[in-house]
């Protein structure tokens, strides 16, 4: 919602499985035991978002991709976005695999955004791990704000 009225952007797009993990090393994830503890539990939390934006879903303002990321980026050309937030499986081999396929749709001097960009946590510090090395492979310095990380695309 904060996005749509502070960005306005003319396609917000929404991707996420809203799939119930069961293996314990999610234990502490939102979607593995904190909030959901079984697939109908992320049913509804899928139920509330559709519903929280079906007025925008209509009018093609948003747009709900229910699938997992490295599935939903086929759907989009190089050069789509021109700007992306990660917010999706913290573990880094996820987060490295978001980066690189997500990379090549964002525009020239666009930006690939996301969270939890921190030591520790269940994740272990994968977001950041793939972050700084994704960063020095593309020799992009990423920006810190908070707990968030911003790369400009080249």
């Amino acid at each position: 919602e904060r996005i749509l009225e502070v960005a306005k952007p003319s396609a917000l797009h929404l991707i996420d499985p809203w799939k119930y993990e069961s293996d314990e090393v999610y234990r502490d994830a939102c979607y593995g035991g904190r909030k959901a503890t079984n697939q109908e539990q992320m049913d509804a939390v899928y139920g509330r978002v559709a519903r929280r934006f079906a007025t925008q879903v209509r009018d093609g303002t948003v747009v709900i991709h229910r699938s997992p990321s490295a599935d939903a980026v086929a759907a989009f050309q190089q050069n789509y976005f021109d700007w992306i937030y990660i917010d999706g499986n913290h573990l880094y081999e996820f987060v490295k695999l978001d980066l690189e396929l997500w990379y090549p749709k964002i525009k020239r001097r666009g930006y690939i955004t996301g969270d939890d960009y921190v030591e520790g946590r269940w994740w272990k510090g994968g977001v950041k791990r793939a972050v700084d090395e994704f960063s020095a492979r593309i020799n992009r310095e990423p920006i810190i704000i908070g707990k968030q990380f911003i790369l400009e695309v080249s």
